[in-house]
């Protein structure tokens, strides 16, 4: 087993074909946030932090959300490659149910929760600007976790490009109700950030409907979709899919929670830090949707390599898609590195005089921070990727641990102590997350060798 750099970049072109969809969806997303940031931005530093401190509540509820609909993907994936229709339909329709009940569980949690932004020792001016939005944004859970289901559905039998057009389609959507929401226009209001919050809302419901019309009508699907009918739940597959999908909705839990806890921590030096944590946080947070991506090819094809039984191939293959983060990273690591001084401004307004020092201070905190980001670019990228081929391989508990270790127990308290305790502020809390994220890359790493070895070699 020599290495040769051919052997994994000729498999570049299936990944990529593979990925870019789920990229590009992803970056969707993450473009839906950067639109309320800019957007928001224009309208002060305190309205930024706001943003930043409502959508802290709402990603760790999501990311329990998309943890646990992540079970669907690999199950569907082994389905397809043992070519098992039938037993791919009901982890779709299970799917679907569990998706459908957690997104009205994770809602209604959010929404209670909204108190606890009073007794959080952030900024005052801050919090009463992040009630109102939070309640909308945590409606929003209800059609973007149900959207889900659908997603991760698609993407185990390896058709990623539904959820791209309907990301798409929620972009467009959620740009043009953002303008008239946020700034007042036509017969619209000027609701400020809550503005940006209703758009949202209504761009994922426009996802979700979407989502369930291409599925319902798509030749694609057709062999999944033509013969469901009301039946009894099989609890036995409800619980297959819980215990893949708990320890995997903990993973993705402990990681948003990670960068919550640096939201906030940054919160507590007040609401410029907070600003320029928003600021790096969202910048970040585009380039990973490209680990993000190839995580998502790395569940698909060592899935369905599970599904074949070829241990040697699905290595093989997970390998490629590591090499190809790397190489992703790099360039990503040098783009934030040349450009820290330039990106920040694209979220701000220098012209208003009235906020010419608050600006001009998150922006030099954000550039700062955009250096360590650039450093863990790529133990990022890796460890996301790392993650993504453990879910094919269905391995998910140990990987829990590893990350609640990483990031509770190692990355948080050097956050905490390097922000709170030293000079180093927003800065010191960004090298805490530096440490979680690359023992995390690098333990997970080990992770899979080990079982990819026992499982070749045993």
């Amino acid at each position: 087993m020599t290495f040769s750099f051919n052997r994994y970049t000729k498999e570049f072109r299936h990944n990529l074909s593979l990925a870019y969809p789920v990229i590009i969806g992803l970056l969707g997303h993450s473009f839906v946030q950067l639109v309320d940031n800019i957007m928001v931005g224009q309208l002060g530093t305190a309205e930024l932090a706001a943003v930043s401190l409502g959508n802290s509540f709402f990603f760790v509820a999501m990311s329990l959300g998309i943890g646990f609909s992540t079970a669907i993907t690999p199950l569907i994936a082994e389905t397809d490659g043992a070519n098992d229709v039938t037993s791919g339909r009901k982890v779709f329709i299970h799917g679907l149910i569990l998706c459908a009940f957690l997104g009205l569980l994770l809602s209604s949690a959010v929404l209670v929760s909204k108190p606890l932004l009073y007794k959080m020792g952030q900024p005052e001016e801050v919090v009463e600007l992040a009630y109102p939005y939070l309640e909308w944004i945590g409606i929003s859970l209800i059609p973007l976790i149900f959207f889900q289901g659908f997603k991760q559905f698609s993407e185990g039998l390896s058709h990623t490009r539904p959820a791209m057009y309907a990301t798409l389609l929620a972009n467009v959507i959620n740009v043009i109700l953002n303008y008239f929401l946020i700034f007042g226009f036509w017969i619209f209001p000027k609701m400020g950030v809550e503005g940006a919050a209703v758009g949202s809302l209504f761009a994922r419901c426009a996802m979700l409907v979407f989502m369930v019309l291409y599925v319902r009508f798509s030749s694609k699907f057709v062999a999944y979709v033509r013969q469901i009918s009301f039946q009894k739940p099989k609890w036995e597959l409800f619980r297959k899919i819980f215990k893949l999908g708990f320890p995997s909705a903990l993973q993705m839990f402990f990681e948003v929670l990670f960068f919550t806890v640096a939201i906030w921590l940054s919160g507590f030096l007040g609401k410029n830090p907070q600003a320029a944590n928003q600021i790096a946080l969202n910048l970040s947070s585009i380039t990973f949707m490209f680990a993000m991506g190839l995580g998502v090819t790395a569940m698909i094809r060592v899935g369905n390599q599970k599904g074949r039984k070829d241990i040697v191939r699905l290595r093989e293959v997970a390998h490629s898609i590591f090499f190809l983060i790397f190489i992703f990273d790099v360039i990503f690591c040098l783009s934030f590195m040349i450009l820290n001084n330039i990106l920040p401004w694209i979220y701000l307004d220098g012209s208003n005089p009235l906020e010419f020092t608050n600006v001009n201070e998150v922006v030099e905190i954000a550039s700062n921070l955009l250096i360590v980001s650039a450093f863990f670019q790529i133990s990022d990228g890796i460890q996301a990727v790392v993650l993504g081929a453990l879910r094919g391989l269905q391995d998910v508990n140990i990987p829990a641990w590893i990350t609640f270790f990483s990031y509770g127990i190692f990355g948080i308290p050097i956050s905490y102590y390097l922000g709170i305790q030293t000079d180093l502020g927003a800065t010191g809390i960004w090298i805490g997350l530096l440490s979680g994220l690359t023992a995390s890359a690098l333990l997970l790493f080990i992770r899979f060798r080990y079982l990819t070895n026992k499982l070749i070699f045993n």
